[in-house]
């Protein structure tokens, strides 16, 4: 009898324009990789819920920013929850995932992140600088995001839909890669004005438990996740965002050994979802 691969569902919009990236040569490419192990289809998201039933994973990449189709997106979250299905990330994320509120929590908690607020009243608790940052809590690839000079903050209408941050100086931009909890590479923007101008970095042991501190809080238990941070010029390092539902990865810019390593570690890490009983 043949042997039966595993079923993968990937769900990417290879249409979607992204500035400074191209999702779709990365999906295309990383499809590549894992279809050795696995009968894997690629579809857009708008199809995802109605296609899912037949396959044994769904791997949700590119897929883009979800507010361009939140009902969408809510009706295949409750669909899938509903029929156990194995979704890949696993569809319980605490950041990015369920929006950008988790940075009030963290911040209030007293983590290393961007101090943020989403009252008037609370404004007090920011440092004192000459702009901010408001963005939405629903937001993704910088939608919606304005920078407001400290005098203009009474103008801005303060309600559950909108954050507001620091605008931080940073020195640089990093973001750490995981598969599962397990670190994959690491890659920094040197110019600030560059955010996806991005060259390979090698972190210190602190930079890992900076990261790894935000990967613990997640609880993420199958799925790929991407620690966003800045370089203050005092040398440490906050948290931009935690990226868990569909981070972009790349991995154009990593060697071809970093590259397999990851596709290995993504393809185990599948694997093992799929033996899981839904």
């Amino acid at each position: 009898m043949p042997d039966t691969k595993p079923r993968v569902l990937l769900v990417t919009d290879l249409a979607y324009q992204a500035r400074g990236r191209r999702y779709c040569d990365e999906d295309i490419r990383l499809s590549a990789g894992l279809r050795e192990d696995f009968d894997l289809a690629l579809c857009h998201p708008l199809d995802a819920a109605a296609l899912m039933d037949a396959f044994d994973v769904v791997l949700i990449r590119n897929s883009g920013p979800v507010l361009n189709y939140r009902a969408e997106y809510e009706a295949f979250r409750s669909r899938a929850l509903d029929r156990g299905t194995r979704v890949y990330n696993q569809l319980t994320g605490r950041a990015d995932m369920a929006g950008k509120q988790y940075l009030l929590g963290l911040s209030a908690a007293g983590y290393p992140v961007i101090p943020t607020v989403d009252r008037a009243e609370d404004l007090a608790r920011l440092p004192v600088v000459p702009e901010y940052v408001v963005k939405p809590k629903l937001g993704a690839d910088s939608i919606g995001l304005r920078t407001v000079p400290r005098e203009q903050l009474g103008s801005v209408t303060y309600d559950e839909d909108v954050l507001v941050q620091p605008l931080i100086r940073f020195v640089y931009e990093v973001s750490f890669y995981f598969v599962d909890d397990a670190f994959q590479y690491a890659l920094h923007a040197p110019d600030p004005e560059q955010r996806w101008r991005l060259e390979r970095y090698e972190p210190t042991a602190a930079d890992l438990e900076f990261a790894h501190r935000f990967i613990a809080w997640n609880t993420v238990e199958h799925g790929i996740q991407r620690v966003d941070a800045c370089r203050t010029p005092e040398g440490d390092l906050l948290l931009v965002e935690l990226e868990d539902l569909n981070p972009y990865l790349s991995l154009d810019l990593v060697d071809e050994a970093t590259r397999d390593r990851f596709t290995a570690a993504l393809r185990a890490s599948l694997l093992k979802l799929a033996a899981t009983r839904p």
